[in-house]
């Protein structure tokens, strides 16, 4: 199971909550999904190459206005000079739906523990011709460092420009993917390189959600040191 179901689709509804809000009749449900479907496509086409980090876009709709968030590592880029890329953005995606459009920033603070900012990462460096190898154990490293519990890196394609693609995997850490209540969290991207698209999907494990703050390792290393009772105590 844990190597055909993405986590994401995995959790939806029991511990991560939907990318979308919004309810609609069947006569218009189906238009409003193509038409996230054309908002999500459009922003990540347009800050693809001037590197904005969007690691997740929400929408919400109500009857007056569709509010988008864009969660971002470097939201000055999406924001612009006073505003000013805001607003043009706003302008195009009111042309794109035909709705009343309102672009809200969020700021993401540790991009290294956010797949897609990591698999976006791997696919910039692949793309300036860097060692796959090489590449993929920095972003590993970085990750763990940053206080992952575990990740997993996969790339899928002619790596190093070889004739056969073939896949190599990364994995550092623990992860779960079975396991509900582990915060796995995925992310892929694809690296349009010269000899064809390598595809890169990652991993995260930053936890648990039910006990986000506790890490899981000091609590382990406090139970080792708790003494056990003896038979003879418990029949006591």
């Amino acid at each position: 199971m844990g190597q055909k179901v993405r986590p994401t689709g995995f959790r939806t509804g029991i511990f991560i909550d939907w990318q979308s809000h919004w309810y609609a009749n069947k006569q218009d449900f189906a238009e409003l999904l193509v038409e996230d479907q054309m908002i999500r496509k459009y922003l990540k086409k347009r800050y693809r190459e001037k590197g904005a980090g969007i690691a997740r876009i929400r929408i919400q709709r109500t009857r007056e206005k569709v509010t988008v968030f864009i969660h971002s590592a470097r939201v000055g880029v999406i924001i612009g000079k006073k505003g000013q890329e805001v607003e043009i953005l706003t302008r195009k995606l009111e042309k794109l739906c035909h709705r009343v459009i309102e672009v809200k920033t969020i700021e993401v603070n540790r991009p290294e523990l956010e797949p897609q900012l990591v698999a976006q990462d791997i696919a910039e460096q692949l793309q300036k011709r860097q060692s796959f190898r090489r590449t993929m154990k920095k972003a590993i490293e970085i990750t763990m460092e940053g206080g992952a519990k575990g990740i997993k890196v996969q790339m899928a394609g002619r790596l190093a420009g070889a004739e056969m693609a073939r896949c190599e995997i990364g994995v550092a850490g623990s992860i779960p993917l079975s396991t509900l209540r582990a915060r796995v969290e995925y992310g892929f991207f694809e690296a349009k390189t010269a000899q064809g698209n390598i595809g890169i999907k990652v991993w995260i494990n930053n936890g648990d959600y039910l006990n986000p703050e506790e890490d899981s390792d000091a609590v382990n290393a406090q139970a080792s040191k708790v003494p056990k009772k003896s038979a003879r105590q418990n029949k006591r």
